[in-house]
């Protein structure tokens, strides 16, 4: 059985979807399986080997052009390969952090509007692709694509599943009547989808409310890592104990709050400091020079350094330079692939109680919990663990153990394989002439 696993770029940067994407089909292809990954939109950018297909389709700046004029809409397809190669996408591909909130909104029409859109052409396409390839199912990136879930079963003949990757953070923030139009296509497009897959049970639950889908199609396979990467000796360091912050540096990750809380630790006498890293869009870097004079103004700037965006290995070395990671979002998060990361490295992690936080801190023991935006609650339980490097490793041990045993790439990939053959014997459609 040939699986179809559509992935969305994400413009050049770092990002926890196309990571888990690739790295699914990684450890579904060394398991044997026949899975291609087919990036849409700008090419994927990961910290292991890329395994995704060279074409890409939906390419950014056919998408941008032919929303903006119905010139580019009839072009010819030899004129858009020119505009989909990799190396302009990946150049290309940033510039999207900067289109304003309208454009996104009607360009997210677009795609839903599928057929009867104005993206027919990158439809058009896909199918002809798809239809060389031949597969017995095929995955959607995540809900804004449900809208050609209808074409594809009926030109394929296979079944389609869609990915939930937190879509709502995105569809909530649209300008009217943008965001409304979108609920309504996804949730219409949402009943040819033969099923979706969630990474947690927290967002498996929160989406089917959010959006309206039926919460029997709705399956959970947990994310999955590369544990064993993590694991190894911790340098001796001589300096004092390290919070350390791993996720995109933007406000909705809690940046900001974080620093206020080394400054309230710093303020009662703690010796500590904190490392963060990161990608930091262009948009956000306002953001980050205010949290870094908020640290100023409260005397802790040599306290405080960002490392910047980091590699893998990079990465790895970042997580045994650390005692405890913290990342307060400020919004319910739906995946947490930092949290899995940091705890594969022995290193426990402090979260807000909301998202999916909870289901991992119950999942691993290597967590302590928060009230959302309570800096005095974060600094008190980052406080307890530096406090205390016997507690540390107990839950740094505890949390690596559980991570290995629980949310292992290999795991992963057996469990969504099963999924795959389930949905693909149970749904079977012909398909049209074409």
């Amino acid at each position: 059985m040939r699986v179809a696993h559509l992935a969305a770029g994400a413009g050049g940067m770092y990002c926890g979807s196309c990571m888990h994407d690739n790295r699914l089909a990684a450890a579904l292809r060394a398991a044997g399986r026949d899975v291609l990954l087919m990036p849409l939109y700008t090419p994927l950018r990961t910290d292991e080997t890329d395994v995704s297909h060279a074409h890409i389709y939906y390419g950014a700046v056919n998408v941008f052009l032919q929303h903006a004029t119905a010139l580019f809409r009839h072009t010819p397809w030899f004129v858009d390969r020119l505009l989909d190669a990799r190396v302009l996408l990946g150049s290309v591909g940033r510039l999207a952090a900067r289109t304003r909130p309208e454009v996104l909104g009607r360009m997210t029409l677009a795609v839903l509007q599928g057929a009867h859109g104005p993206q027919r052409k990158e439809l058009d396409k896909l199918i002809a692709g798809l239809r060389r390839l031949r597969p017995a199912l095929v995955q959607l990136p995540n809900l804004m694509f449900v809208g050609v879930a209808r074409p594809l079963k009926a030109a394929l003949g296979v079944p389609v599943l869609c990915g939930l990757t937190g879509e709502d953070v995105f569809v909530d923030r649209l300008p009217e009547p943008y965001r409304r139009q979108v609920f309504d296509l996804i949730r219409a497009g949402a009943a040819d989808v033969d099923g979706f897959v969630a990474l947690t049970e927290y967002y498996a639950n929160h989406a089917a409310e959010h959006f309206g889908l039926p919460r029997e199609r709705v399956h959970c396979i947990p994310m999955g890592i590369r544990a064993t990467e993590f694991a190894g000796p911790r340098p001796a360091t001589a300096g004092p104990p390290t919070i350390g912050y791993l996720a995109r540096v933007c406000p909705e990750k809690g940046l900001a709050e974080l620093g206020r809380a080394l400054a309230r630790l710093r303020s009662v006498g703690r010796t500590c400091r904190l490392r963060a890293a990161g990608y930091l869009g262009p948009a956000d870097a306002p953001y980050l020079a205010a949290v870094t004079d908020e640290l100023r103004r409260a005397g802790c700037s040599d306290d405080f350094e960002y490392v910047g965006e980091v590699t893998r290995a990079q990465k790895i070395d970042f997580l045994r330079s650390i005692d405890v990671l913290a990342v307060p979002t400020v919004y319910p998060e739906s995946k947490g692939f930092y949290v899995l990361e940091a705890l594969a490295a022995g290193v426990p992690v402090v979260l807000p109680r909301h998202g999916s936080f909870p289901e991992l801190s119950a999942a691993t023991g290597g967590v302590r919990l928060h009230e959302p935006g309570d800096v005095e609650g974060l600094a008190a339980a980052l406080g307890e663990l530096l406090d205390n490097e016997a507690l540390r490793r107990r839950l740094g041990e505890a949390g690596g153990a559980a991570v290995v045993d629980r949310f292992g790439a290999e795991r992963m990939a057996a469990e969504a394989w099963r999924l795959y053959e389930r949905i693909a014997e149970s749904s079977r459609t012909p398909p049209t002439a074409g």
